[in-house]
């Protein structure tokens, strides 16, 4: 194997260092020596040597074999399943992790794995994308290999973690918390409020000859001259206060994600953020202490300038409004992400956090982790200043799943993936639309995702 092939720059280590001070709370230094990367703390003569380093996790692809090892057969306490899921060209050694009186051979690629999920080297240069020109979950290894439900960098980190306990005894290693996100994309905060005239009477002619439906045939009109000042109180897409209401009974804080451009009418908002009744409801959302944050327009993610212009947009309507936040965040419109260009927009844009990495076709994990983490381009090999946040769940793709009868029971699925994120101490970062509850059915699991783990008795 040719060594510089699977040689991390000097920007790359200085990053893993960061991600595993990020996640284990104390500082290890990382070294590459004779083919080797050493993994090693001031003041002592042991180290974590893997030696097993794989050319895979330096190249964009998804045509290789997975392999699984049993943690629990070599003593160590897996946080999810017995076996855990291992992305590798190769069989895996056994025993797979070693020690002796140096310290420990590790015998799989783990910071490897971290650096290829974590960056999404898979995704960088890909052509076999989707009609809105993004990664599709079925053309991942991940979704290949069926562990996309698995936040496999999390669970070798967790064994990672057990291993530098062994070596080191004293050291006490950071304990994450479960939590969970609810962040909203404001696509359309409005069902008629900010339609044209033509459109509206449209939908008065399908709610009255193919619907038979009086009151809604009388409503669009009603609500489409009602707002004004404010967005209408019947407004059926005008869910806003019951979800800040759901969320401040679960103690949480939600996120509102509003759209600042119209790059493509097709597929952007029919509002504009200065619009009165969209500059009082960022000013409710703050007055209850939830979040504004930035959704940008359909075309942006292949332009960086354009996600910086559009967050300086809304920054200045906040400005103007008595917005002030401590951090600025949010997601792109329909997920549509090109790896690093759409990494650099986000960062050259001052942005605090982004939260796109998720799948528009499915759940699970993209980047295998359910934790935050610092962005690193993988082109101009870089750190960019910007956290990640990964995206576990839109509803639509739950709503998708269920009516392919791939879920059978919704609540079910949503306490799997709950309780995956609650082993490896992570985030379930959930996206809600707040044009996707004009049901009981819809309603009842919102609710549920932000609330109790689901029992069966049966």
């Amino acid at each position: 194997m040719n060594r510089s092939s699977v040689e991390f720059s000097p920007q790359a280590l200085v990053w893993l260092e960061g991600l595993l001070c990020q996640r284990f709370g104390y500082r290890f230094m990382l070294r590459q020596e004779a083919g080797q990367l050493v993994l090693s703390i001031q003041g002592s003569e042991k180290a974590i040597r893997c030696s097993e380093r794989q050319t895979i996790f330096h190249h964009s692809a998804s045509d290789f074999p997975c392999e699984s090892w049993n943690a629990s057969a070599e003593g160590f306490r897996p946080p999810v399943e017995d076996c855990l899921p291992a992305p590798s060209s190769r069989a895996l050694p056994t025993p797979l992790v070693q020690f002796d009186d140096s310290g420990a051979a590790f015998g799989y690629d783990v910071f490897g794995l971290c650096y290829w999920m974590l960056t999404r080297l898979e995704e960088i240069g890909r052509q076999d994308l989707d009609s809105h020109q993004r990664f599709p979950a079925s053309a991942s290894h991940a979704f290949k290999n069926q562990y996309l439900g698995r936040p496999i960098v999390d669970e070798w980190l967790i064994i990672l973690g057990q291993v530098i306990e062994r070596v080191w005894p004293g050291i006490r290693l950071k304990k994450h918390q479960f939590s969970i996100r609810m962040s909203h994309d404001v696509d359309r905060p409005s069902l008629y409020g900010f339609q044209p005239w033509s459109a509206i009477l449209r939908m008065m002619a399908g709610h009255l000859l193919k619907r038979r439906d009086l009151g809604a045939f009388f409503q669009a009109p009603r609500i489409k001259l009602g707002t004004k000042d404010r967005l209408h109180p019947e407004d059926p897409f005008n869910t806003f206060e019951w979800l800040m209401d759901v969320a401040e009974q679960h103690g949480q804080r939600s996120a509102f994600y509003f759209i600042c451009g119209r790059t493509d009418p097709r597929f952007d908002a029919d509002y504009d953020p200065e619009h009165p009744a969209i500059r009082a409801l960022m000013r409710r959302i703050h007055e209850r202490g939830h979040e504004i944050g930035l959704h940008p327009s359909y075309n942006t993610f292949a332009s960086p300038e354009l996600i910086k212009l559009e967050a300086e947009r809304l920054k200045r309507i906040c400005r103007e409004e008595g917005i002030e936040q401590k951090e600025w965040g949010g997601r792109m419109h329909y997920l549509r992400w090109s790896q690093p260009r759409t990494l650099r927009g986000w960062s050259c844009a001052g942005l605090d956090y982004d939260s796109t990495l998720g799948f528009g076709d499915t759940l699970g994990f993209r980047c295998g982790t359910c934790h935050e983490f610092s962005g690193f381009d993988a082109v101009e090999q870089i750190e960019v200043g910007l956290q990640l946040r990964p995206l576990i769940l839109m509803e639509s793709s739950l709503f998708l799943e269920t009516h392919k009868n791939q879920v059978s029971n919704p609540e079910r699925k949503l306490d799997e993936i709950k309780r995956t994120c609650l082993n490896v101490g992570g985030a379930f970062n959930i996206l809600w639309h707040n044009s996707s509850l004009s049901t009981a059915f819809e309603r009842r699991l919102l609710s549920y995702s932000i609330g109790g783990i689901y029992c069966d008795d049966a």
